[in-house]
């Protein structure tokens, strides 16, 4: 009886086996696209198990999807709250089914930033929530929210899943690529050792920023970064936004009584330069978050800095600016708040004077000399505790 039993389990079980296909792998592990969650309220809980918000970081475009469910607390958002980037783009398309909103958009669409380092392109943007009015202006049933979104895509791989088609270049625009200047900016954690995310900051926390610029070519460049703004979008030329360095390389907000802001000398090298500033919010803003937006630009390395060309730091214990290299006279114009003087001006083309435009100069090889680049954005929290965090694994 008892070799009875055991033949018709494995009879049972190897029917059950072969009821599976050989090829049919639906049962394993699967990559899931990558969830990005941040909720502005310490009390609102996203719930991971449904994964309210799924990024899809394709070919040229991203894919958002976000579950109405929003907090896992069972109550449907209103879908015309939800927008996305700084442009608020409206969604693309609805499943009453799901209950999810989709959002498709290009990769420099609605308002996304890029980021460039040597080795990925980094496209960021931002999924916001911010709820209408109650029928009722005396209560407030729910807080604005904003999800943080970033898709990555390496720079020297080949990101299409379509054939390479090998075509034929002439020599000149091949030379001119491989020798193009890549500015990048990049928050930093604590001991400089690796990329931070953005967002978990509070009043009273540092932002270590690393300014950079990296180049194929053979010649020694130093990096000077010649101004900073912070605002609410990318770009300078929002309001409200702060002047974070001016003047070719002073950096204001250190004059500030109530701030420790300096750049860190001495530089790690030549075409590297880091600085540190506290954590700030504009008043005001519901979304608590900040973009900072640097003008980088390169200089020879053996070019001895200038009043056009320096790093000021002002040091509060001898009240006066200090360079991070050469002589402190270069950083005397800081205080005066023009650095700009008739001996330097002639060295600049007209049009750059004007603060509302930006032009690409070239250094004596053809590179292009500088550039503006951007990080952000930057979520702050209003009570105690990490509010962002990221989840690994997938494609967003």
């Amino acid at each position: 009886p008892e070799s009875g039993l055991i033949l018709a389990l494995l009879c049972w079980a190897a029917g059950e086996v072969a009821a599976y296909p050989p090829w049919d792998f639906s049962w394993g592990a699967r990559a899931e696209p990558h969830p990005w969650s941040w909720v502005e309220d310490p009390q609102s809980r996203a719930i991971s198990s449904q994964r309210p918000v799924v990024v899809q970081c394709q070919e040229a475009q991203l894919v958002v999807t976000v579950h109405r469910d929003l907090f896992g607390t069972g109550r449907l958002v209103n879908v015309a709250d939800l927008t996305l980037g700084p442009a608020a783009c409206k969604h693309s398309s609805l499943n009453p089914a799901h209950n999810t909103v989709t959002f498709t958009a290009g990769l420099h669409e609605c308002g996304s930033i890029v980021q460039i380092t040597p080795d990925s392109l980094i496209y960021r943007t931002l999924l916001n929530y911010d709820p209408s009015p109650a029928s009722n202006p005396v209560i407030i049933r729910s807080n604005p929210a904003v999800i943080p979104i970033e898709c990555h895509y390496p720079r020297r791989e080949n990101v299409s899943s379509s054939a390479i088609r090998p075509t034929w270049a002439p020599f000149s625009s091949t030379l001119s690529a491989e020798e193009r200047l890549v500015f990048s900016l990049r928050l930093m954690n604590e001991d400089w050792t690796a990329e931070r995310p953005f967002t978990g900051f509070q009043l009273g926390d540092v932002l270590n920023i690393q300014a950079e610029v990296a180049t194929e070519s053979h010649v020694p460049l130093r990096l000077f970064v010649d101004s900073c703004v912070a605002a609410l979008s990318p770009g300078t030329d929002s309001s409200p936004h702060y002047a974070i360095i001016d003047f070719n390389g002073c950096l204001v907000d250190g004059r500030s009584d109530d701030t420790s802001s300096a750049f860190i000398t001495p530089r790690p090298r030549e075409d590297m330069l880091r600085f540190r500033i506290d954590v700030f919010r504009f008043a005001g803003d519901t979304r608590n978050l900040i973009y900072i937006t640097c003008h980088l630009k390169v200089t020879p390395a053996d070019q001895a800095p200038d009043p056009l060309n320096k790093a000021c730091s002002f040091n509060k214990a001898r009240n006066t600016w200090a360079p991070v290299e050469g002589t402190r006279d270069i950083c005397s114009c800081c205080e005066m708040g023009n650095c700009e003087s008739s001996a330097f001006s002639r060295r600049l083309n007209p049009l750059d004077r004007w603060p509302s435009r930006r032009f690409r100069r070239h250094d004596a090889n053809r590179k292009e000399a500088e550039a503006d680049a951007v990080i952000g954005p930057v979520l702050l929290s209003r009570g105690a505790g990490t509010l962002g965090e990221q989840q690994e694994g997938g494609q967003g």
